[in-house]
């Protein structure tokens, strides 16, 4: 096999075996600067070695040899259906070369690139590569399609953004996310980039590249903190800005649960290429496991995707409608539900032909009504633990989902529709613009969206914020006038959502959405003005009750899931109040272990403790701690971080450490302390 002059050491087999694919470990990848990243490959077992395949490409920092194949079954899934996939560890984490300061640096996307048409000009390649991945495997692929490689066929983004300031995993509406990048991604790459390669399929370089790993990487979590406002930062990255640069054919999965819900209409309707988008109700997953369902074979559409952009077969998938979303129905909020009620809708563009705004206004008896009425105001005080019944942020933490959203609506600002006569489709990005004054110069405003069923549960369609700050600008904020009134324009998350006859829709308003975001400094309280001379309202993009073409059929997922708390172990979430003084805790914690090889596991942790007083909300803070153990006949490899955040008026002050240990005894230490300033946050 070609491949073996290539790779340092192979294993060609997969683990668990998989019939019908072969799996060869550190295919090296030459880059312009000469640095080699390192890749995994699964490859077509035909049997005729001088088989030349389509290429799809994973390029991601996530370490290819800790893979759990039981959670990415496309690449035996699409190497069985003659497809050669190749996972690459993206530059200074894993197996590859280099330094790793940052997600997204110009570095990494001119490395995919490289990686792209090196690819294509191997004899095994038939010159089509494309790109595929879910979160950063998406991020990538739309980055490194913006740099335009002549042989990148096609790109299939799953849960992604096209901007990282407003939505992404670290700010929305210029509030900073709280509990994830602590208890989560942020705290998990500082472990992750340290840990090593597998010793038993490495080379000669597998020490060296570690000890560069470990002396060079440094941790994303405070470029973040740093920058804390819209520019060139967050810009770059943001295909967004640029989505006339991508020239080949993009297919985007999105999901309503998942954190990036606003994404794959927006870039829909940006991008000039051939195109399709299909949003269902899921979280940050794969469709064929994510939650709530139903779940599908999305690899089935994948394939005919695929075939029909690399070897011309008339799949029929480019005749299908280009939109299909998901529309939710109401139903009992359970935290840990496993479906949604609701059903499949296509469109053949966006927007949706026959759409209008609906705006429903607030009024002095706490209702949405259909016009502004005697002009008042309303009384918000400012209740920095609101939040807690609103789910957690999902970009890449498998639960959370939002329950009954009563606890929160005590705490907040109320308007209720009264029953609808027949039912309301929506699809798109609802709006709320309020007239406000806050007592404090730093103010968030946190708006929900919620069905209101006949027996009064409050089922969270989707949620919006704003910092009152950045009401003009995101790049140069300005702080809130006391007294002064201000018009604010709320962007609502993306949604489809449909609000039977019988149900009343809602509005609520809070100054927080705690533990997703950092409160605001200071106690306050907010007016929130209505009627004639100054209408706060509720905007909905309303569509017409059937779509303007036919679904089409997707085969049902054979995954079988069962809820988190059926597992041994199940993932903890839990709230506490202490009684005396009103300070809520909220604790997170979740494992998983799996088998690499017959003689390696790997061991993760991660844990969060997330801590708000509603009399002092600038003394927030976040603690979270990330544990990676390699485990082998031979001994361990553990890499510990833990991140501590400490709010207070003025700065954050963040303390980062790193511990690497090896068979129990310390191999390496490092620290990070720094006072980052509050920029009106």
């Amino acid at each position: 096999m070609r491949f073996n002059t290539l790779l340092k050491q192979s294993e060609p087999i997969c683990f668990p075996p998989v019939e019908g694919v072969r799996r060869y470990r550190n295919l090296m990848i030459p880059m312009r600067d000469l640095i080699k990243l390192a890749a995994d490959v699964y490859l077509p077992d035909t049997g005729k070695p001088d088989a030349a395949f389509p290429v799809v490409v994973e390029y991601i920092p996530y370490r290819k040899d800790q893979v759990d194949l039981s959670a990415r079954p496309f690449y035996t899934y699409l190497a069985c259906r003659g497809y050669l996939v190749i996972r690459v560890d993206i530059r200074g984490t894993g197996a590859s070369a280099g330094k790793n300061l940052d997600e997204y640096l110009l570095q990494e996307q001119e490395d995919g690139y490289d990686c792209v048409e090196w690819i294509a000009v191997q004899p095994w390649c038939d010159g089509h590569v494309n790109m595929m991945g879910i979160s950063y495997g998406g991020f990538s692929a739309l980055q490194v399609a913006a740099h335009q490689p002549p042989h990148l066929t096609s790109i299939i983004p799953v849960d992604f953004t096209d901007d990282r300031y407003h939505d992404d995993c670290h700010y929305q509406g210029g509030l900073m996310r709280q509990y994830y990048d602590i208890a989560y991604y942020g705290g998990a790459m500082v472990a992750s980039n340290a840990m090593p390669s597998l010793m038993e399929a490495a080379g000669e370089d597998w020490a060296d590249t570690w000890r560069q790993h470990l002396d060079e990487n440094e941790p994303y979590l405070l470029q973040w903190y740093r920058h804390q406002t819209a520019g060139p930062y967050w810009e770059h990255g943001s295909v967004r800005y640029i989505a006339d640069r991508i020239r080949c054919p993009v297919m985007m999965i999105g999901g309503w649960r998942d954190g990036y819900m606003n994404v794959p209409l927006r870039l829909f309707q940006a991008l000039s290429v051939p195109k399709k988008v299909w949003i269902g109700p899921w979280n940050h997953a794969m469709p064929d496991g994510a939650v709530p369902g139903p779940r599908v074979d999305y690899l089935r559409e994948v394939v005919r995707w695929l075939d029909y952009w690399c070897r011309g077969k008339a799949t029929g998938i480019m005749e299908e409608p280009p939109v299909v979303v998901f529309m939710q129905r109401s139903q009992l909020p359970e935290v840990d539900r496993l479906e949604t009620r609701g059903e499949w809708r296509a469109e053949t563009t966006w927007p949706v032909p026959g759409s209008v705004t609906r705006s429903l206004f607030i009024d002095a008896s706490g209702c949405l009504v259909e016009e502004a009425g005697t002009d008042g105001h309303d009384l918000l005080t400012y209740v920095p633990t609101v939040g807690i019944s609103g789910g957690l942020f999902s970009g890449g933490i498998q639960f959370g989902l939002p329950g009954d959203q009563r606890p929160d609506e005590a705490f907040s600002a109320v308007y209720t529709s009264g029953p609808l006569a027949e039912d309301l489709h929506i699809m798109g990005r609802p709006k709320a613009v309020l007239h406000v004054s806050s007592s404090a110069p730093v103010m968030g405003y946190a708006v929900s969206l919620s069905d209101v069923a006949p027996d009064g549960t409050s089922h969270l369609v989707a949620k919006g914020v704003l910092n009152g700050t950045r009401r003009d600008s995101y790049t140069d904020p300005e702080p809130m006038v006391p007294g002064t009134v201000y018009e604010l324009g709320i962007d609502i998350d993306s949604t489809g959502w449909i609000f039977e006859a019988g149900h009343r829709i809602r509005l609520s308003v809070a100054n927080a959405d705690w533990p997703n975001f950092w409160p605001t400094p200071e106690e306050g309280v907010s007016r929130i003005f209505f009627g004639s001379a100054r209408p706060s309202q509720l905007d909905l993009p309303v569509v017409p009750d059937a779509g303007s073409a036919e679904p089409p059929v997707f085969a049902p997922s054979t995954m079988v899931r069962q809820p988190h708390l059926a597992s041994v172990h199940p993932p903890r979430w839990e709230v506490c109040t202490d009684v005396l003084s009103g300070r809520k805790t909220v604790h997170l914690q979740v494992a998983s272990v799996h088998r690499l090889t017959d003689t390696t596991v790997f061991e993760k942790q991660a844990s969060g403790e997330f801590q708000v007083h509603p009399r002092y909300p600038a003394l927030a803070s976040g603690r979270g701690k990330h544990l990676l153990e390699l485990k082998s006949d031979g001994g361990s490899i553990r890499a510990e971080s833990e991140v501590w955040v400490q709010g207070g008026k003025t700065h954050f002050q963040v303390i980062i450490n790193l511990i690497v240990r090896v068979n129990g005894g310390t191999v390496f230490f490092r620290k990070w302390v720094e006072s980052i300033p509050r920029h009106l946050l």
